[in-house]
């Protein structure tokens, strides 16, 4: 549960507005002054100074000076409670689209990290090795979605093997036989020059 994040001098602010809403408090009528609403809500004197300047500010109540506070108007109260429900849900919503933020920003760190490990993959490769490495795109044409990879004998038919896919924000390494073709995934397989034709034919024809 989110803690509460308005100061004390708001909330109480609040409170008096919702007991002239629900009747508790009626327009017209005088409440204590400082000093005693400061014992009731167990808060210092400069804390409900603050509190009834919020409520002045909006016409809900008005201070009379040396005899309290009296109530000014029910539909200023609603206002109060209204404006500032709007606010809290305003910050909610900032806060959300700051996690969403966070979480891309988590999610490009990830990808940009596979990239990295399949870029040293190749290059350690490609010293060491004739064969080439190369990207195959899963489209809703793929004869072979929902099939598994030792199903449909990759490496028999065309002599190449998978060594990693992206699928969305994904890149993992190294699948194995139980890879299962996915409409959208991109297969990065590894074999000799004629590889993309062979896998190409194999999937598509």
């Amino acid at each position: 549960m989110r803690k509460d994040s308005n100061p004390v001098y708001k909330n109480i602010a609040l409170d008096i507005a919702n007991k002239i809403i629900n009747g508790e408090l009626k327009v017209g009528e005088k409440i204590s002054g400082r000093s005693t609403l400061a014992g009731v809500y167990n808060v210092s004197p400069e804390t409900i100074r603050r509190a009834i300047a919020l409520l002045e500010g909006m016409d809900v109540v008005t201070s009379l000076k040396g005899s309290g506070v009296k109530i000014v108007s029910i539909s200023s109260a609603e206002k109060f409670i209204s404006r500032n429900n709007n606010n809290e849900n305003i910050k909610a919503a900032k806060e959300h689209v700051l996690d969403i933020m966070k979480q891309k920003k988590r999610l490009d760190e990830q990808l940009e990290l596979n990239l990295n490990k399949i870029s040293d993959f190749i290059e350690r490769f490609n010293n060491i090795s004739p064969f080439l490495l190369i990207e195959v795109n899963i489209k809703d044409n793929c004869k072979v979605i929902g099939k598994k990879v030792n199903e449909i004998q990759l490496w028999q038919h065309t002599g190449a093997t998978i060594i990693a896919y992206r699928r969305e924000f994904n890149t993992i390494v190294s699948p194995g036989p139980d890879y299962i073709f996915t409409e959208g995934d991109t297969i990065i397989v590894i074999g000799n020059g004629e590889v993309y034709d062979k896998v190409c034919e194999l999937i598509y024809s």
